[in-house]
């Protein structure tokens, strides 16, 4: 059941700082009480008071002490307010999903087990579960595969999209990508012995159910089969190696956490023969069909790069979109000089690819992990009749718990708030598809389908490629259309945080870029929902706003602030006590998440030093927004070695550092005290930040390696030579492209004369040949 390594690399050395043995949060969320809900409305209330006080004080004081005076000043003025406005709004925003969040954590019911049971044994409709992968490490792919192939579903198909280069001629790169490849077989032939048990004793069952008393006559059985699958599980938990605190989860979560699952039934059957009673006949052939649906996922990849006639751009959206486009069909193999092309199979001919359709898609990162019930649940809800017009539906990803590294833990902190943030926003139908995890009615993909010629090539959009934040820009094109989109109110899902800085950067630099360019789009839901006389709510379009903007005017407001010495009689007491609420609620949520309330001073120094990564993504939208041309996709590097950070995001940080302790030094000898305790805390919490996050060791390797980069060259390794070709062109090409079009170079190629060449006189051969 696991791949063999020949040394198992060992765990990553825990830092100082990390908690140890912190419990996965449970799936439900505590249901929240009347007091929080009252001091949740009671802050975004005293936030929005204390900006309307400052505003108020500040200018009427101002203007009346004549500070006005010149245009200047003025500017300072204004531009001061405006920054303040703008994080004092995304505050406000936090504040109003995390409301949100509580509200429906109060209200959420759980779906019983035995009406999901019952709801997929009338009618069920097939599921695909797609996992796009780029260079992913084998290990990480495989987990990912397990989670979603022990999925309870009744008919579901698990692809791994397999994006690497498909002939590649380093050794190396081959014999990863050759495990990779490996790893659908290992797990579909993992999975034949207890599919085949559990199928063999719902076939008999089948033959037998309409004898009277059968249910307690199979009783035995049933329990027998449930307790080999128990043995099947933990048998495989026992033999996983377990390297790092990903492998916990999985073993602890997955594997271990779907053995006490079914525990659970096995002993409640157990218990009913001790009583010498049976649940009725219907209630056991549920039984029987749950334990082969665990087991019966079909397991397949797909490479996209193996076939010139789909699109080969590289980024993630174009590899769900190049296979999405397939469902349903049935292809045949047709060599060409350009490479392998996929044509639809004539009715009734046999077919080189035939992909089944599939009702609903679920992606999946190749990073990512999912709880037992996690497709179940997720398309019951999808189901319901008033959930008709739903696209979407997902679990924001949690983070595993015992991170090793201090960088590791901080990123899970932010990514465990986000989620409650994200379950707040659909709370005001303001939901975005966050693209680790969700799934999708085929229906409304093709509601947005986008088909367009590259090179005389159909290229099938479904998800926007147009930004590194695919899953954004197909949000609001969901809505567009009239769909809606619903985060799950449970935890159903987790995904890997970077463990160091490099990893980080890659990451957040690409979750800064793309925001601005969409915001067109949501202008324009906007103006149709007004014609429509369906306008968007107040919460709605201000929570979606803050999404796709925030990174740019706070990075911009922040970097004012700390830059720009403003009159320090601009700063009052309001502003503090406004931004109160906002950390207080935070620290809450932080507790709430299983962290320190303390953490939120890491977190507040942890965003000063992303503060120029942050930039660089804001910055990178704007060019692609002026040039027109398409940012590369980034992937976040998971690997077990530490990823080298960019100078550029060693050296800003000490910047950031020295320049505030340089202006908390002025401020002390001006006798700006608002100005000196401001810049004292931003100097104190950056270094703080740095020390824990970046160090000063790793600092100086990335520097160095930043400084003496360009003094090293890579040296290619040497191809084998290739055959030297002659001129005559090649047969297969001139029958596949006919002539060269008229007026087009080798339209007129050198006529050659029988005479020449006296082979080519096919008259005199027949004549000789009669």
């Amino acid at each position: 059941m696991k791949t063999e390594d020949t040394a198992a690399p060992l765990r990553r050395r825990r830092q100082w700082g990390t908690e140890k043995d912190q419990a996965t949060l449970p799936a439900v969320h505590a249901r929240p009480s009347t007091r929080k809900l009252v001091l949740a409305r009671v802050a975004i209330w005293l936030t929005v008071t204390m900006w309307i006080l400052y505003v108020l004080t500040v200018l009427l004081t101002m203007f009346f002490a004549g500070e006005f005076d010149t245009t200047w000043r003025m500017i300072e003025g204004v531009s001061y307010i405006v920054v303040v406005t703008f994080l004092i709004f995304s505050a406000l925003m936090y504040l109003l999903a995390r409301y949100g969040a509580l509200q429906r954590f109060r209200t959420h019911h759980r779906a019983a087990r035995g009406e999901l049971d019952r709801h997929f044994s009338l009618a069920h409709r097939p599921l695909t579960v797609l996992v796009p992968s780029y260079a992913e490490e084998p290990g990480v792919i495989r987990k990912t595969l397990w989670s979603a192939a022990l999925q309870e579903y009744p008919e579901m198909r698990v692809v791994l999209l397999v994006d690497d280069n498909p002939f590649p001629s380093d050794r190396e790169t081959r014999d990863k990508l050759n495990a990779t490849r490996a790893v659908t077989a290992e797990i579909a032939y993992a999975l034949n012995e207890p599919r085949e048990r559990a199928a063999d004793a719902l076939a008999f069952f089948q033959t037998v159910r309409e004898l009277p008393g059968i249910a307690q006559d199979t009783l035995p059985d049933l329990i027998e089969q449930y307790w080999s699958a128990i043995a099947w599980l933990r048998d495989f938990a026992a033999e996983e190696t377990r390297e790092d605190h990903v492998d916990d989860f999985f073993v602890e979560e997955i594997l271990e956490g779907l053995a006490d699952d079914l525990q659970s039934t096995a002993v409640a059957l157990e218990m009913a023969a001790a009583e010498g009673t049976a649940p009725s006949t219907e209630r056991v052939h549920e039984l029987y069909r749950r334990l082969v649906w665990i087991f019966s996922a079909e397991i397949t990849s797909f490479e996209r790069k193996r076939y010139a006639s789909l699109s080969h751009e590289a980024n993630k959206a174009m590899n769900l979109n190049a296979y999405i486009g397939l469902l349903g069909g049935r292809f045949v193999e047709h060599s060409t000089p350009d490479g392998v092309m996929l044509r639809p199979a004539p009715g009734g001919a046999p077919a080189d690819l035939e992909i089944p359709y599939s009702d609903f898609v679920l992606t999946l990162d190749a990073d990512s992990l999912l709880l037992r019930d996690y497709c179940l649940r997720l398309v019951h809800f999808l189901e319901q009749p008033e959930n008709a017009n739903v696209a979407v539906t997902q679990t924001p990803y949690s983070s595993f718990r015992n991170a090793p590294t201090r960088i590791e833990r901080l990123a899970g902190a932010t990514t465990d708030v986000q989620h409650i943030l994200h379950q707040g926003m659909t709370k005001y139908n303001a939901t975005f598809w966050v693209g680790a995890n969700a799934v999708i009615r085929m229906e409304a993909l093709d509601d947005i389908l986008e088909i367009e010629s590259v090179d005389g090539i159909e290229v099938r959009r479904y998800v926007q490629d147009r930004t590194v934040i695919e899953d954004t820009e197909s949000s609001v094109d969901l809505m567009l259309f009239g769909w809606k989109l619903v985060n799950y109110p449970e935890r159903l899902s987790y995904s890997a945080t970077p463990p160091d800085w490099g990893s980080l950067v890659v990451q957040r630099r690409r979750w800064a870029n793309g925001g601005l360019l969409i915001l067109p789009k949501m202008w324009r839901q906007m103006r149709d929902g007004r014609r429509q006389h369906k306008p968007l709510t107040f919460s709605e379009i201000s929570l979606r706003m803050n999404y796709m903007a925030s990174i740019a005017w706070a990075s911009f407001g922040l970097i004012f602030l700390l830059v720009y010495p403003y009159d320090n009689r601009l700063v009052s007491p309001f502003i503090l006590i406004g931004a109160l609420p906002y950390f207080i609620a935070m620290a809450s949520d932080l507790h709430y998440s299983g962290y320190k309330r303390t953490d939120i001073f890491r977190i507040y120094g942890f965003n000063l030093i992303l503060l120029p990564v942050n930039l660089a993504g804001v910055l990178k939208s704007l060019q692609q927004g002026m040039t027109g041309r398409k940012i590369p996709f980034a992937r976040t590097p998971k690997v077990k070695d530490r990823t080298s950070s960019p100078l550029l995001y060693v050296i800003s940080p000490v910047v950031i550092i020295a320049y505030s302790a340089f202006v908390a030094w002025r401020s002390y000898a001006d006798g700006s005290w608002w100005t000196l305790a401001f810049s004292a805390f931003n100097a104190i919490c950056a270094t703080w930040a740095f020390l824990g996050n970046i160090g000063i060791r790793n600092g100086l390797v990335d520097t160095w390696i930043g400084l003496t980069d360009w003094m090293y060259v890579d040296v290619e390794r040497a191809e084998p030579e290739a055959a030297v070709e002659d001129d005559a062109p090649d047969w297969r090409a001139m029958l596949h492209d006919g002539h060269a079009a008229p007026g087009t170079a080798g339209s007129t190629p050198e006529r050659r004369t029988v005479a020449a060449n006296p082979r080519l006189d096919l008259r005199s051969d027949l004549e000789l040949r009669s």
